[in-house]
Order: C-alpha cells, then sequence, then structure tokens
C-alpha cells in the first residue's frame, strides 16, 4: 500500500485550505435598501449578504462599486473601486466561508469593452473580482484581486485560490489588487478611490 507524502515525511495530512462556497444572490429591487441618491443618477444601498454581513452598493457614471462585511468609517468618505469602463455587477455572490465566518467574496462583472469598427457594442468582458469581506473586528474590505474569466477557462478555481490565499491578510487601502491568469485586453483598467490607510 502506497502511503501519502505527508506520512511518509511524518507530517500531518491536511487539506489545502478549509473553505468552502456559499451563494446569495442580492436582487436589487427586493433585497437593497436606497440609503441615498442624487440628481445625476447616482446610488448608494444596503444589500442583504450572507448571514449578518451586508453588501454595500453604490453606483454612478454607468459604473458600479461594491464593499461587503462590518466596513469602517472609513467608507463613508465615499470609497468606490470599480473599472474603467461602463460595467455592472451579476446578481450572484460567492462567499468563501470558513469556521461559519465569510472572509471573501467572487462577483461575476460585466465590462463594457466598447464598439467594433462599425460603431456596433462588442461582448462585454466578464471578470471575477475578487473581494476581502470587513469583519467586526477591523472593518477592512475591498477588493484583492481580478480574474478574467472570458480569458481564462478555469477562472473560478483561480478566482478560489485568489481568495483562499489572500483575502484575510490583504491590507485594504494599502495593497494594490492584482491581476491574476490570462485577460484579454489591456484596456479594462481598474480604479480605487478611498482614503489611504492610516499608519500603523
Amino acid at each position: 500500500m502506497r502511503l501519502p507524502a505527508c506520512l511518509l515525511l511524518s507530517t500531518l495530512c491536511l487539506p489545502a485550505t478549509a473553505a468552502e462556497s456559499v451563494y446569495t444572490k442580492s436582487d436589487f429591487d427586493k433585497d437593497c435598501k436606497v440609503v441615498e441618491e442624487d440628481e445625476y443618477g447616482g446610488v448608494t444601498a444596503l444589500c442583504q449578504g450572507y448571514g449578518g454581513y451586508q453588501i454595500h452598493f453604490a453606483e454612478g457614471d454607468l459604473r458600479q462599486s461594491v464593499f461587503y462585511g462590518f466596513v469602517g468609517t472609513w467608507h463613508e468618505a465615499g470609497a468606490f473601486e470599480t473599472f474603467g469602463p461602463f460595467n455592472h455587477v451579476a446578481p450572484t455572490v460567492e462567499w468563501r466561508i470558513e469556521n461559519g465566518r465569510p472572509f471573501a467574496t467572487i462577483r461575476r462583472w460585466f465590462v463594457s469593452a466598447g464598439e467594433d469598427a462599425k460603431g456596433k457594442p462588442k461582448p462585454d468582458i466578464q471578470v471575477l473580482v475578487i473581494s476581502r469581506v470587513a469583519q467586526k473586528a477591523d472593518g477592512e474590505g475591498c477588493v484583492v484581486g481580478y480574474v478574467e474569466a472570458t480569458a481564462n477557462p478555469n477562472a473560478n478555481e483561480i478566482a478560489r485560490q485568489v481568495a483562499d490565499n489572500d483575502a484575510r491578510d490583504f491590507a485594504c487601502r494599502y495593497a494594490e489588487a492584482q491581476w491574476r491568469g490570462k485577460r484579454s485586453s489591456e484596456d479594462v483598467t481598474a480604479s480605487s478611490q478611498f482614503e489611504e490607510r492610516p499608519p500603523e
């Protein structure tokens, strides 16, 4: 009988991660409460998430921004993470859960690819956005990484690896979220707007 390498080395055979996925859907009309609107069509809202973890949604100039969990007071200063081109999020949210607590989310975004030579809209570029879920203890939530779903057949697998490996300790408002995997277009750029992380 062949023994696992970890037993041969007298170490414990532990799974690479104890995390699992739970899925929720966020219907703006049913699951969200508008907090503020402006005359230009901008809106901020609180949406139902997983357990007591809320989804903080904002939209302005046909671009959306989403934070998750118990975000700190820094969020009230107009925090906004989005893409340069027009975009919108899909309703389904994948929550990465460990010991009953969500620590990361994965959500599909649809980002405009502009028009072709004949002036017709190109198919949207789909991007999986991995975010850290803010906890009561720290209030830190933000985008951790990006994976272009239209360029990577295994985009979901890559996104879960990023979530499980990077989200827990990601330094929100200090570290910069990175693209992972292949990209079909460098024109799809991401942007973040929020106050700098205060000095420790």
